[in-house]
Parts: C-alpha cells; sequence; structure tokens
C-alpha cells in the first residue's frame, strides 16, 4: 500500500508566515531576513526529513505537512 504524500506547506499558513517561509528561497524577504543566503534551501537544512534528490519532504516544524526541497525558512540550520 502506497501511503498518501502530505500536503505541502502553504506559505499563508500562520506558521509558515511566522518563520518566514518561502517555497522558493530566492523569494525570500532579504530586508526581513539579511541573514539568509540563495545556498541555504530546505534540503540542506537540518530539519528537512526527505532523501537527497527529492523534491518535498517533511519538516518537524510543520507537523504533517511537507516542505519543497528549494524552499526556506528562517529556522534554517546548515546540515552538518
Amino acid at each position: 500500500m502506497v501511503m498518501a504524500a502530505a500536503p505541502m506547506v502553504d506559505e499563508a499558513d500562520g506558521a509558515a508566515k511566522g518563520l518566514g517561509y518561502v517555497a522558493d528561497t530566492t523569494k525570500a524577504d532579504a530586508k526581513k531576513y539579511p541573514k539568509h543566503a540563495a545556498a541555504q534551501m530546505c534540503s540542506n537544512c537540518a530539519l528537512f526529513q526527505g532523501k537527497a534528490g527529492d523534491a518535498a519532504g517533511g519538516c518537524p516544524l510543520f507537523a504533517g505537512k511537507q516542505v519543497t526541497a528549494k524552499g526556506w525558512c528562517s529556522a534554517y540550520a546548515k546540515k552538518a
């Protein structure tokens, strides 16, 4: 049995807005998040639960939802 993929996080969702989540890292608010860098994206964040190469994956900050691999939020933590 194939499990249905979890729904994607909506950028308008309260938690997503609070963390400045964007589905595309290039659209992060540079004025609000001056430490953001283009190389930072969900796929190379320590919190990303997808596998390398996945287009989307889970994130403990958005329980039961998926983030895009090329997304970003202010909780970004570089994978060790």
